[in-house]
């Protein structure tokens, strides 16, 4: 488990920087989506999650799930493209969830992915991706988890 600031960020996820979102390929071939436990340290105590629908197909870079805090409302952009395939019903009933755990039980969508490789190509995993987070957190003045 890697940490920047006193975030976790796992490093065996792909994550989107800009979008404070991370996926991972499951064995069946979907894809788990989720907000980062940085995203959430800046949304605040979540107490809304409106996903979108399963069947529904999204684009990458655009709304999963409409995430709402006392601070912020706002999309979860999915790194990756393709069909909802299941919401996460816990979290509908208990939004906190994300904050709580944002990498297990706090996940947003699963999706089956039009286009693994080619939406995948650019998100960072690993050192890079805590490189990236650490930069971002710097550049954006954030003080920690």
């Amino acid at each position: 488990m890697g940490a920047v600031k006193g975030c976790e960020l796992p490093e065996d996820l792909l994550y989107s920087i800009e979008n404070n979102v991370w996926v991972r390929r499951e064995s069946d071939g979907t894809a788990t989506v989720g907000l980062t436990a940085y995203a959430a340290t800046l949304a605040g105590q979540v107490v809304s999650y409106t996903p979108k629908k399963v069947g529904k197909d999204v684009k990458k870079d655009k709304s999963c799930a409409t995430v709402e805090s006392g601070k912020w409302v706002g999309p979860a952009k999915t790194p990756v493209g393709g069909e909802v395939t299941a919401v996460n019903e816990a979290v509908s009933a208990n939004p906190g969830l994300i904050n709580q755990d944002p990498y297990g039980e706090g996940w947003l969508v699963k999706i089956q992915p039009a286009d693994w490789d080619g939406d995948t190509a650019g998100l960072k995993t690993g050192s890079e991706a805590l490189q990236a987070f650490q930069e971002k957190m710097d550049a954006d003045g954030f003080e920690g988890c």
